[in-house]
Parts: structure tokens; sequence; C-alpha cells
């Protein structure tokens, strides 16, 4: 390494971000809350768990206590906890539909080991349960951490339903005041986003509204807080929506597709010059 570059790094002024919260231990937090739901093993040490849970709980509290005070943090922690075992079983009824509704699951334990969708739905719903309770920061840095790893992005305040499936998921993107009904399908690509963006709408519904039963194709974007798809609709791939449907609305793109046939087909000179 030569001179110049050692005197450019010496001149270097770095500048910390200020930030209460250690994020590596609470990204860390995220994967054991995680493994403690679903603990992957051929034999359950039920005590393990348990002391898993409770390092959690305790790094929750220390970085919650952070941003706000400790009786706060406390409250959150006890909440939080007094509703894991039912957010939990919420989430083994939504890998079971995962087995149901797509042909290449063969287990419960491949959806919970390998499918991204459901990956990010675990993620979403411990991000959202703690964004419910009020508690600032760590619910988006959970949900960036499902984000970075199997390139969902879904903002911890969207409002989701029951056996919701994303499948392939990749490029999926759910803005915060989405609201989700039971039993939706997205498909990769899908954005439900707002129609534009400007500082002053922080406190409006600028997401659309999703009933049950709904189909959604890949790469559909649906836009805007007024935005609802009726129950039981089904949305086509590449489909753009800024208005809404009325329950039982197929929506489609018309694509004119030309086949030709490409036998007996004359290759041109080609030149190189």
């Amino acid at each position: 390494m030569n001179k110049n570059i050692l005197e450019l790094i010496d001149k270097f002024q770095p500048q910390a971000v200020h930030t209460p919260i250690d994020k590596c231990k609470l990204e860390q937090t995220l994967i054991d809350l995680f493994d403690s739901m679903f603990p992957l093993c051929t034999r359950l040490d039920d005590n393990l768990v348990r002391e898993k849970l409770k390092v959690s709980a305790n790094t929750l509290f220390e970085n919650i206590a952070k941003l706000t005070d400790e009786t706060f943090a406390n409250e959150v922690v006890e909440d939080f906890f007094g509703n894991f075992s039912n957010l939990r079983n919420r989430l083994f009824k939504d890998a079971q539909c995962y087995v149901k509704n797509d042909p290449a699951a063969k287990s419960l334990e491949e959806v919970i080991i390998t499918y991204p969708g459901f990956f990010a739905l675990v993620v979403h719903r411990i991000a959202h349960e703690l964004h419910s309770l009020g508690v600032p920061l760590i619910p988006r840095l959970f949900s960036e951490v499902a984000h970075a790893k199997v390139g969902i992005d879904i903002h911890p305040a969207a409002e989701i339903g029951k056996n919701f499936f994303m499948d392939h998921g990749t490029g999926i993107v759910v803005g915060e005041t989405t609201k989700i009904g039971n039993n939706v399908k997205i498909y990769q690509g899908v954005t439900l986003g707002a129609l534009y963006l400007e500082k002053n709408l922080s406190d409006v519904k600028r997401h659309p509204t999703v009933e049950d039963n709904v189909i959604i194709y890949s790469n559909a974007t649906i836009l805007g807080g007024e935005t609802v798809i009726g129950h039981d609709s089904v949305i086509g791939g590449g489909a753009w929506l800024t208005h809404s449907v009325i329950p039982y609305s197929l929506v489609y793109n018309k694509v004119d597709v030309k086949v030709k046939t490409v036998k007996g087909f004359i290759e041109p000179d080609n030149y190189v010059i």
C-alpha cells in the first residue's frame, strides 16, 4: 500500500451514528425468537428453549428501556411474551397454509426451514406485535433483517390477516398502512404501495386494502390508500391498479402474443468489420 493511500485514510473523519440500541444483539434476538418458536431438532430441550427466551427477553427489555424507560419496557416485554404462545400457534397455522397451497411443499418442516415467504411472515408478526405495543425503531430493524435476508419488504405497521401466503416472495413490497384480510395469496414482485410520497402524509392511509380470499399474481402493482380490492378477486400478473375493484373481480392485462415459426428461416448475411 503506497503512502498516498495511508495519508488519505489518516485524513478521514468518521462520524458516529448515535443510537442507544445494540443492533447486533437485537438481530440475534430475532433469530433466537424464530428458533424458539420452531425448534427443529431430533430431541426437544425445553430448558434450552426457555433459557434462550430469557436472554431474548432481557435483550428486548434493555434496548426498549434505552429508547423509552424501564417501566414501559417491562410492560411491553410482559405483554409480548404473554402473547408469544398465541403468536407461535398462529404461525404454525400459517405454515400449514403454505403446505396446503403450494404443490412444491412436501412437509411443514420444509416450509419452516426453507421458505422465504414464511420467514418474512414470522418476522412481520413479531415486528407487528412490538409495533402495536408502541415500541420505537426495533420493529423496523426486525423488518429490515427479513428484507435483507429474503428480499421481501413488509413494514411492521402493515395489518395482515390469517393464512397469508407469499409464493417465491422475492421483490414483494407491503407499505406501512396496508391492510390485508384472511386467506390472501400474493406472488413475487407484487407491490402494495402509495400513489406518491410526501412527508405530510405520514399519518394518512397511503396504501391499499386487500380483502379476504384475494389472489394477486406476480409483478402486479396496487397503489393508493383509498384503493380496495374486493374479497374473492383475482389480480392478474403485471396489472397496474390505482382504483378499487368490487368483490369477485378478475383484473388482467390484455396481451397480444404472436408466435412465428423459425423453421426454414434464412439467416441474414453477417459482416465482420
